[in-house]
């Protein structure tokens, strides 16, 4: 394989989101949610926990409030994509919870700078508590 290959091969693994970066059980959730630090804006609601993995990793929280099943799975894959899209700007080694705050569907550059600018906050909080330190 020549060596511009190789490299377009490793830029599209790094924006897989394969399993293990996902929150699955709800012993997950109820972790992130009982650590007690989050943000939100007009979009999203963030809840983080650190944790020692290196990685981040997403769990998403969509109520039936915001519509049917079709109406939830979409917004759960816009929101999914922000993160994965995304993965490598935002900080490392939290577990993340993410709810939508609007039944309203926003576009995917605004899931991902309110992601961006929720978790550089949360970031800054953790760190100005010595809750966490930055991978």
């Amino acid at each position: 394989m020549s060596p511009i290959h190789h490299h377009k091969l490793v830029e599209l693994l790094d924006y897989r989101f394969p399993k293990n970066l996902h929150l699955r059980r709800p012993s997950e959730f109820r972790a992130v949610y009982d650590f007690r630090v989050g943000a939100s804006d007009a979009w999203l609601g963030v809840s983080a926990m650190p944790n020692r993995l290196g990685d981040s990793r997403l769990g998403l929280s969509v109520s039936r409030r915001y519509g049917n099943a079709v109406r939830r799975v979409r917004l759960r894959r816009l929101y999914r994509e922000a993160f994965r899209l995304g993965r490598h700007e935002l900080p490392a080694g939290l577990d993340l919870v993410m709810i939508p705050r609007s039944p309203n569907e926003p576009t995917l550059a605004q899931v991902q700078a309110s992601l961006k600018t929720l978790l550089g906050q949360i970031a800054r909080r953790l760190t100005k508590e010595a809750r966490w330190t930055p991978s």
